[in-house]
């Protein structure tokens, strides 16, 4: 199965950065698009980026010019630099990927998330 592990997360301060990455590894045949959401407490899971596998970006209203998704095809890897950083950006961030597998049936392509890393934005 595939399995898709984020790390960057912890403690920064308003106005400061981080560099989220995630990592797919499994029977991947191939990627169509991977991601970063958000989940603040007591509220749902909305997307804050997302990139595909031709290169198109497309971002949440809210962090458009102060993030940049990117990727290494090569190391089915995707980062999510975040600059001038915000209180309302703390959440825990979630990795997805829109990833085809090779099954017994043929291909097949699926949604996966990973666990979350916590992103805390406190002075």
């Amino acid at each position: 199965q595939v399995q898709l592990v984020e790390s960057g997360g912890g403690l920064v301060q308003p106005g400061g950065s981080l560099r989220l990455s995630c990592a797919a590894s499994g029977n991947i045949f191939s990627v169509n698009a991977m991601g970063w959401y958000r989940q603040a407490p007591g509220k749902q899971r909305d997307l804050v980026a997302r990139i595909t596998s031709s290169g198109l970006t497309n971002y949440a209203v809210s962090v458009k010019g102060r993030f940049t998704i990117s990727r290494d095809s090569a190391k089915n890897t995707v980062y999510l630099q975040m600059n001038n950083l915000e209180p309302e950006d703390a959440a825990v961030y979630y990795c997805y990927g829109d990833i085809v597998t090779w099954e017994i049936q043929g291909r097949v392509s699926n949604d996966y998330w990973g666990q979350g890393t916590q992103v805390t934005v406190s002075s």
